[in-house]
């Protein structure tokens, strides 16, 4: 299937979705894995079927860095445990737009790159409206049953690190070797106690094998909302 392809079925997946409130779709998985990209990508044909789109990341909710680097700069467990703020995000974003929300959120409250908090309008969503937020670590217990729709992004890690250690030089200007070596260390250990212990692709709507980025393929789980989608179904 070609990356247009791929994209359209996806979108139209995510667009049948019709509930009473706004429809928060969870697109997960390692770093490089092309999540950002993904989402980004989703905007136009979810905004086109006539859908108000929100467009969110887990960056915009980090802990501050004291709290990230508790356990030392390249900890694992603290990579995995410590370098998001659950509650924040469900409070400002994910509970109020669900069942029993009042459809008023914020995108962010906390820019991780100055180390400060920041104060971010509140917005008001309508009912019909769908978020497209990107991050990793989304499908984990302090999150569930905040998602609508989760996709999961499927690519191995001899590919992602690659991608993330030539995005991470180029925007950062870092020695590729030590890039390599902070995701040796720190950032694949800690997603990998994450695939180990949540098992994200199980929990997942949907798969999204992101390998080959000209050609993805999508894959719509069996006993999830997307039963009897007419695209693949496992």
């Amino acid at each position: 299937m070609t990356r247009t392809g791929c994209l359209d079925e996806l979108a139209a997946a995510i667009v049948a979705v019709q509930l009473d409130h706004p429809t928060r779709v969870a697109i997960d998985g390692v770093d490089g894995s092309g999540k950002t990209t993904l989402a980004d990508e989703l905007v136009d044909p979810v905004g086109q079927a006539g859908r108000e789109v929100i467009r969110a990341s887990v960056d915009g909710f980090h802990n501050p860095r004291n709290v990230r680097y508790a356990l030392g700069p390249d900890s694992p467990e603290g990579y995995y445990l410590d370098s998001f703020n659950y509650a924040a995000l469900r409070r400002d974003l994910l509970e109020p737009l669900g069942p029993t929300g009042d459809c008023r959120f914020r995108t962010a409250v906390f820019d991780y790159r100055s180390d400060r908090v920041v104060e971010t309008p509140q917005r008001h969503a309508s009912p019909d409206a769908v978020l497209l937020f990107d991050g990793v670590f989304l499908l984990r217990s302090e999150l569930d049953g905040l998602w609508d729709v989760k996709v999961w992004l499927e690519v191995p890690f001899e590919v992602t690190v690659e991608r993330a250690v030539a995005r991470d030089a180029r925007n950062g200007g870092i020695d590729p070797g030590g890039v390599r070596d902070k995701y040796a260390h720190r950032y694949v250990p800690g997603q990998r106690l994450y695939l180990d212990q949540v098992r994200p692709s199980e929990r997942a709507d949907v798969v999204l094998s992101n390998a080959d980025l000209g050609h993805p393929k999508v894959r719509f789980r069996s006993g999830t909302r997307f039963r009897g989608w007419r695209g693949r179904v496992v």
